[in-house]
């Protein structure tokens, strides 16, 4: 095991409403010293939903501005304050989606660029649907609602307007636990 750095010092490069870029001055068990730049987390939960209902799953069409495209992906979103994982995953499904879950289930969470984001998202699963909008989300325009079916999940791993990592993690995540998808042993 590795002995984690000594901060020597840290201090905010960038602070926006979305953004906060933390300068942090490290020093290793080895003796090198070295300047590493990270975003820096917001300090709240944030969900990602895999929704099912009956044979289908739900994904959405929304635009992403990183990509300046419309990316099709699952729901997602950060937790207001004093909210868990749960009221989270319920509250982002109805405001993206117009549904509510019976049964949510945690299924991990995982973190993208873990060298440069102090950030991670929990995936869950919303099963047993139910329509239960709530009109008040934060989205500027209407967000587009594909639904895919279960017995055609393998094709959503190519499509190319479903490439975000996190989608693709969740999405093995759920079809791994549900048994969607059959994995040759060769790769297992």
């Amino acid at each position: 095991m590795h002995e984690l750095p000594q901060i020597l010092d840290r201090g905010i490069v960038v602070d926006t409403e979305h953004f906060r870029i933390e300068r942090l001055h490290l020093k290793f068990s080895n003796g090198q010293i070295r300047y590493y730049e990270r975003m820096a987390g917001g300090g709240s939960g944030a969900v990602m939903i895999v929704p099912v209902m009956g044979d289908e799953i739900i994904l959405v069409r929304e635009y992403c501005a990183g990509t300046n495209s419309y990316e099709l992906g699952f729901p997602k979103g950060k937790s207001e304050s004093g909210e868990s994982w749960q009221q989270t995953a319920d509250r982002e499904l109805r405001e993206e989606t117009g549904y509510s879950a019976m049964k949510y289930t945690f299924l991990r969470s995982v973190n993208s660029a873990p060298s440069f984001f102090e950030a991670s998202i929990d995936l869950v699963l919303a099963e047993d649907l139910e329509e239960k909008p709530l009109d008040t989300g934060d989205e500027p325009e209407p967000i587009e609602i594909v639904r895919w079916s279960l017995s055609n999940i393998s094709a959503l791993f190519s499509d190319p307007a479903f490439r975000e990592a996190r989608c693709l993690a969740a999405l093995f995540a759920a079809a791994s636990l549900r048994g969607w998808l059959r994995l040759p042993a060769s790769i297992l």
